[in-house]
């Protein structure tokens, strides 16, 4: 049997639906950020890269390398293995023991990335508490979507960020069943945020726990980097938060913040944790370095919010669909798989400026989008060549037509 075949079919299929995916080989500069090398089948040329996620640039901070270079000359580069079997050093240590600090919570557990401590987390908590019910937000990440189902248990799912929908199907519930709320604080597509305290007022009204998923927002909002729960002054009232050192702190790695009892028993219980590979020290250590830095300097969150600011003013300006949102996520609406990614394909190739287009099945089909992550490092003529290169596009194939047509240079 040619088992390569059924291969072959699924990839065709997504060549027919025009969302095939095309990593770019790329070296970021460091000091130079967002500045970058792509590799090509010609060599290499000049990008400005306009997708990433890391927020802040804490990736090329003085201070997280040289917290990586110190571990790597102290401890050497792995780990040696799972947190249980030798794997636990004293960076870890640190770095739980910062980030229960940083979310007011007893304790927190590191996880090699947040999409598994979504889905070990969520999964192991239906085996724990026998008959938790689950009400998720439609908009949920994959890796929450995913542990759910992991669990087994009943779940409901809530119109996004809507809290009457919520509260209607809480209520169908005695306020001795067990539940909990699971949903985020900024929704990485659409640029939503959530409306935690008022999640939080139902969850006390019908005895529910709360998981927020903090992971485009920790680094990035609140005095100390906390996340929206701690702008809004509500992270008090949320009992779990999932959170990762891969975005606004710019390293690698996720968590969970909950009380000392909670993160014990999922430490105890899940698979997801048990039978992984730690971190490795260095990477500890440049998230432990780029938190207290993040703890005690706004500067980074400042400059970004008005680079936010400013590329959606111009945005607005140019007469570009760009999606209205308050947080720092800035989507331009595209609404066809082949054209958005031709637009990229067309924005790399002939202006060398790299977006990543956001197809199905990470946003619904029709909504397919450009998503562009301002950093504080991105210039006033970045933006302007953005920007006129956007407007070039839109020129020879105005997305409100309809008329969705592959670009090529002339």
């Amino acid at each position: 049997m040619d088992y390569d075949t059924y291969f072959r079919e699924h990839l065709e299929a997504l060549h027919r639906e025009g969302r095939y995916r095309v990593f770019a080989d790329l070296k970021r500069r460091c000091g130079a950020y967002p500045a970058a090398d792509q590799f090509t089948g010609k060599g290499t040329r000049d990008v400005t890269v306009w997708c990433s996620n890391d927020y802040l640039g804490m990736s090329q901070h003085p201070a997280v390398r040289a917290a990586m270079h110190e571990a790597i000359d102290t401890v050497g580069a792995g780990s040696g293995g799972t947190r249980n079997i030798s794997g636990t050093t004293h960076y870890h240590v640190e770095l739980e023991a910062e980030l229960a600090d940083l979310h007011g919570k007893e304790a927190a557990l590191l996880f090699t990335s947040a999409y598994i401590a979504n889905d070990a987390t969520l999964s192991t908590l239906q085996r724990l508490v026998p008959g938790l019910v689950i009400f998720s937000d439609e908009k949920n990440h994959a890796s929450m979507i995913q542990g759910i189902r992991h669990g087994g248990g009943e779940k409901h799912i809530f119109r996004h960020n809507d809290v009457e929908h919520l509260e209607e199907k809480l209520k169908k519930y005695p306020r001795g069943t067990p539940k909990i709320i699971v949903f985020e604080s900024v929704y990485s597509m659409d640029g939503h945020i959530a409306p935690i305290e008022a999640i939080a007022d139902l969850a006390a009204k019908y005895n529910a726990l709360t998981y927020l998923d903090e992971v485009h927002a920790v680094g990035l909002y609140g005095p100390r980097g906390g996340g929206i729960a701690e702008r809004d002054n509500v992270m008090h009232r949320i009992d779990i938060i999932n959170g990762t050192l891969a975005k606004g702190f710019g390293v690698m790695g996720g968590y969970i913040a909950a009380s000392k009892a909670c993160c014990d028993a999922i430490r105890s219980y899940a698979p997801g944790f048990i039978f992984t590979t730690s971190l490795a020290p260095a990477i500890v250590a440049g998230a432990l370095a780029s938190i207290r830095h993040l703890k005690v300097s706004n500067v980074e969150r400042v400059r970004m919010q008005e680079r936010v600011r400013t590329l959606k003013t111009q945005l607005i300006a140019a007469g570009l669909p760009v999606m209205d949102n308050p947080s720092h996520i800035v989507p331009v609406m595209v609404g066809d798989p082949v054209h958005c990614k031709a637009v990229t394909d067309t924005l790399l190739e002939h202006y060398g400026i790299y977006v990543q287009p956001i197809n199905y099945p990470t946003v619904p089909r029709g909504t397919e989008r450009m998503r562009l992550t301002p950093s504080p490092v991105h210039t006033d003529a970045q933006m302007a060549a953005l920007i006129a290169a956007l407007q070039q596009l839109w020129a020879r194939c105005p997305v409100a037509n309809g008329q969705y047509v592959r670009l090529a240079a002339e």
